[in-house]
């Protein structure tokens, strides 16, 4: 399975945490900096298109302002991905420059992947770059984007990337191995997990803490950005940046190190967007039979299965619909508005034209506007 999945890999997303491209203070270590750059141009030789997420802005910023850690005030982390990232964003240009490589900076925001529009801008803009032969180096604007500061991870940016993309491969580098049973720095029984085909809570169990004192991320994130990745139909691997020249060892297939997550069924892209990089404007709560309909039978979501809706949405607005476990199951673009959704809920699709006095579709959410998130 991991032969046939490198051998079909054109595209690949490469993500970066802040501890493979850091000192302990912070500050860059070029010599990382300057391995992991050739290794990227060595994948790229092979006919790889790459896309690298890199991390390290808000860091490298720091490291630069004097502090000793990780500020706590949202001013202040920004003041130093102000700082950080153009620094970043210089080393990367002087160190791929050496090799004849262009390098372009991208810098996205929540909102630049919620918005239908802005995704598909941002998707032109990196297939172009990617046609011209330029690395893309993507970063979250962490300076103007204050929830991304508080609660975004360079790890789910980079699954999202992938969804963009239309990746073939996700290679999120770390400074540990992969999954482990438990964590390995704090027990020594703890076991590799080289092979996830399915994401359940005993694999969420065994994610906790965070990452580097500089970093935001840890295992949690990574689980997080393997279920947008392998719900996409994207595999991810999760692998030590440590190793030398490990990305061109995956892709060769001469290093099978790392936790593989197999990938679902492929998604189209406006599925994936809907999935994973929409916001939710409001909820549907739906009965065990639409659930089991929808989830096990890819079906439309009609008023029938509808218990009650939450909060305000419009026709073409994403919500999220809830299950009867009381958690997310899927996300849609509905066909009506909340205050017609109550109106009709529970009724059978023949009496909806008798109720508003009108029918615009017998779906609140056709099925090819509907993605399970589960």
């Amino acid at each position: 399975m991991r032969t046939k999945i490198i051998k079909n890999t054109k595209r690949l997303v490469v993500k970066l945490g802040t501890s493979s491209i850091s000192q302990s203070t912070g500050k860059p270590d070029l010599r990382k900096m300057e391995e992991i750059t050739e290794d990227i141009i060595s994948v790229m030789d092979s006919g790889v298109e790459v896309v690298l997420v890199s991390s390290g802005a808000v860091g490298t910023g720091v490291s630069r302002l004097g502090f000793s850690q990780r500020p706590n005030t949202i001013p202040e982390k920004q003041a130093a991905a102000a700082v950080g990232q153009g620094i970043l964003i210089q080393n990367y240009e002087k160190l791929f420059e050496k090799h004849g490589k262009v390098i372009a900076q991208i810098l996205l925001t929540r909102e630049d992947i919620a918005d239908r529009n802005r995704y598909l801008n941002a998707r032109n803009t990196l297939t172009t770059l990617l046609d011209y032969g330029v690395i893309p180096i993507v970063n979250e604007n962490d300076t103007v984007a204050i929830e991304e500061i508080q609660f975004g991870d360079n790890d789910r940016l980079s699954a999202l990337v992938s969804c963009l993309i239309d990746a073939d491969l996700l290679i999120i580098l770390s400074d540990i191995d992969g999954v482990y049973t438990c964590d390995p720095r704090t027990n020594p029984q703890a076991r590799l997990i080289p092979l996830i085909e399915d994401i359940d809570s005993g694999i969420e169990c065994t994610a906790s803490g965070r990452g580097s004192k500089f970093g935001t991320g840890g295992m949690v994130t990574k689980i997080q950005a393997a279920k947008i990745a392998t719900h996409s139909g994207i595999p991810m691997i999760v692998a030590n940046s440590s190793r030398n020249n490990i990305i061109h060892g995956i892709i060769s297939g001469g290093d099978n190190t790392g936790t593989l997550f197999l990938p679902n069924q492929r998604l189209h892209s406006k599925k994936r967007w809907i999935g994973f990089g929409s916001y939710a404007n409001g909820k549907i709560h739906v009965d065990s039979g639409a659930e089991k309909a929808m989830v096990q039978s890819g079906k439309s979501l009609l008023p029938s299965g509808i218990i009650k809706t939450g909060g305000s949405f419009v026709v073409g607005n994403v919500i999220s619909v809830v299950g009867c476990g009381g958690g997310e199951i899927a996300r849609g673009i509905v066909n009506y508005s909340a205050e017609e959704v109550e109106l009709i809920k529970g009724r059978h699709t023949d009496e909806i034209e008798e109720i508003l006095g009108f029918r615009t579709c017998p779906e609140v959410i056709h099925r090819d506007n509907l993605t399970i998130t589960i």
